[in-house]
């Protein structure tokens, strides 16, 4: 059904897998589009009460897919179309943070940019010892949008949202665990199995309630957030075609590229 996800549920609790390791699960404009649509899928099964995402290969995920001609060379594009394709790490992240059931994030190696974006927007995340977590959106001459400064002020307040969106610091897991970022850290190569056992501990409980609290503070939570986000997917647009933005682009891919 889908070309870059792997969705599958043992009982009650579902396993999402990005499933683009070839790419570090780095999100295309089509990956993007199918996490919505999984969403949209997974929301109105009442016998899912937990769903956990993880990462194929040897990372959570890399976050943005930098070689995605779609995203950042669509210049030629009708206006509508470029504002659609901007929008969709936005509407990703939102229509799974609105999802009913618990939501975890298994993170092994690293989760980057995009890939801690979406991390943020889900319930809980559980992360391998020997893995990080980083931003690195200013120093590629882009915003942090999606949506995420929202979330990371409510994670680790306003100081350490800036820190972190702003220095764009790698942040190990035991420092992202002490900035209250992160929820679990494991030994390395058992976040799935430990974000098991916390969709376990969920399932023991009344799970009427644990929607309801969930919804509860959601609402709280994210009074104004969305307004203050409302325009960033023109941000991006306007910062991703200046100068500056293309050099950084163009100076990481040829870093990576030498590694």
């Amino acid at each position: 059904m889908y070309r870059n996800l792997d969705l599958s549920a043992a009982g009650r609790i579902a396993i999402l897998t990005l499933n683009r390791p070839e790419a570090r699960n780095a999100m295309s404009a089509e990956l993007m589009r199918e996490m919505i649509a999984c969403a949209a899928q997974i929301a109105p099964r009442g016998e899912l009460d937990v769903v956990i995402v993880r990462g194929a290969g040897v990372c959570f995920s890399a976050g943005a897919d930098l070689k995605d001609g779609s995203r950042w060379a669509n210049q030629d594009m009708p206006l509508h179309e470029r504002r659609e394709i901007a929008s969709l790490g936005y509407r990703m992240a939102r229509a799974w943070e609105e999802l009913p059931q618990i939501t975890l994030a298994a993170i092994e190696g690293y989760a980057i940019g995009g890939g801690l974006a979406l991390a943020a927007a889900l319930d809980w995340r559980v992360v391998a010892k020997d893995a990080f977590v980083s931003l690195p959106e200013i120093a590629l001459g882009i915003p942090l949008t999606w949506g995420t400064l929202p979330r990371l002020v409510n994670l680790v307040g306003p100081a350490r949202a800036k820190r972190l969106a702003i220095l764009c610091e790698r942040i190990p897991a035991e420092q992202a665990l002490a900035m209250g970022l992160v929820d679990y850290v494991c030994a390395s190569g058992k976040a799935l199995e430990n974000a098991r056992a916390v969709a376990k501990q969920v399932l023991e409980l009344p799970q009427t309630s644990v929607r309801m609290s969930k919804e509860t503070i959601h609402a709280y939570a994210s009074i104004g957030a969305h307004a203050a986000t409302h325009m960033s997917h023109d941000q991006i647009q306007v910062a991703a075609a200046s100068e500056e933005s293309r050099r950084a682009r163009g100076a990481f891919l040829v870093r990576k590229k030498k590694r």
